[in-house]
């Protein structure tokens, strides 16, 4: 039994409240003094924490690392893939213990099907990690991905190319069958003429990529930054959106009619534009993070759904909680909104009935953080305790 001073339940804040697990689940959630508490039982006192639904990251890559350690072609054409896989599993238990018992991992960027390994080994228990919903290697069109070194060399890609009906159903259905829990698509990419971002698959293209993968039970989330890329995505029927940085009223509008939910990632753009010399507080906001400003106030304004996602790998395993604060400082969002996306509303989007939530039945994947952060997401870092499964990975000393 764990009697914290409050409990978030993934919805509401509740005192006084204390939480029954018997083996991997959660068997009773409510008011101490109406949960029995079995002969036996051991208690876990947790003064002045709150207790929480195992956190969900919406838009993860493990096996990448910070881009201003080792950019981001060095990693996809130099680190070998065993080198990667040993990053990726320190990786995996960074995550976990920052209190994130779920995570949506978006792509292996040139480590070929190396997720589906981590996440077995996680589910074995031969390594820590959190639970893990894969995309495998991702599909873009041919030629619009990278590496790019020369006209005059091929290299390998951070992604499958896959092009026209056949190509692209052999593509979706090989993924499927090495493991993907969802296909990711690049809907868009920087190959304009000009280096900008420009749609890469046809309106054809993505819906077939859709229907292919829908016909095994399986969803298409899309990355997208252009008008266009995100509503041939969302025509298509893809989840969700990822990035979604140039989207206008009119395209978050239909995400909103179309029940396609947006994750951000606002933490990815503010980390890479600091790689790049901004100083943020004393320069002027980068036109980019500006964008990034007016498409959030215009999805927030259209009502679209968010997912919590960072696409942390950009920036550092274990630092996740930075994409909710920044929700919460730089783009107005309250700490319940955000620690709701990140908990029960996750878990909805993704299809994840069985966490998400405290209450009877659900997985036992929660995590006790100090103070309140319905109040403060700050005390989303000052995590005490980690249980996944019924196992704790972290308890207070």
């Amino acid at each position: 039994m764990l009697r914290p001073a409050a409990v978030f339940d993934g919805q509401d804040f509740h005192s006084g409240w204390v939480v029954l697990v018997e083996g991997d689940r959660i068997t009773a959630a409510g008011p101490a003094a109406q949960v029995a508490r079995p002969a036996g039982v051991r208690v876990y006192d947790l003064p002045g924490l709150t207790l929480l639904p195992g956190l969900i990251e919406g838009h993860s890559h493990l096996l990448l690392h910070p881009y201003n350690e080792t950019s981001w072609n060095d990693q996809v054409l130099l680190e070998s893939q065993a080198l990667r896989v040993a990053r990726a599993t320190a990786h995996a238990q960074r995550t976990l213990l920052a209190g994130f018992t779920t995570a949506r991992d978006l792509g292996t960027e040139g480590a070929g099907y190396a997720d589906v390994g981590l996440k077995q080994a996680i589910n074995q228990g031969i390594i820590p990690g959190p639970r893990l919903l894969v995309a495998t290697r991702a599909l873009v069109a041919t030629g619009s991905y990278g590496p790019k070194l020369s006209g005059d060399a091929d290299v390998p890609q951070g992604a499958q190319e896959a092009d026209g009906v056949d190509g692209i159903i052999r593509a979706v259905r090989e993924q499927i069958g090495k493991g993907a829990d969802l296909i990711k698509v690049y809907a868009d990419y920087r190959w304009g003429a000009d280096g900008s971002a420009q749609p890469t698959f046809s309106q054809d293209e993505l819906t077939l990529i859709v229907q292919t993968a829908r016909s095994s039970g399986r969803g298409v989330v899309a990355h997208a930054t252009t008008p266009e890329g995100m509503r041939r995505a969302i025509l298509a029927g893809v989840e969700t959106i990822e990035h979604g940085d140039s989207g206008t009223p009119e395209i978050f509008a239909l995400m909103k009619k179309r029940g396609v939910a947006l994750c951000p990632t606002v933490a990815a753009g503010d980390a890479t534009a600091q790689y790049k010399g901004w100083h943020k507080g004393q320069d002027p906001m980068p036109a980019r993070i500006e964008q990034k400003h007016q498409s959030m106030a215009a999805a927030l304004k259209a009502g679209v759904t968010l997912v919590m996602g960072g696409d942390v790998g950009v920036f550092t395993h274990g630092d996740n909680a930075r994409e909710m604060e920044l929700l919460v400082r730089d783009y107005g969002l309250t700490p319940l909104q955000v620690l709701r996306q990140a908990t029960s509303g996750n878990a909805r989007i993704f299809h994840l009935a069985d966490r998400g939530s405290i209450r009877p039945g659900l997985l036992a994947d929660l995590v006790a953080v100090a103070g309140d952060p319905t109040q403060d997401v700050a005390a989303l870092r000052q995590v005490q305790l980690v249980m996944k499964g019924g196992v704790l990975y972290k308890q207070p000393k």
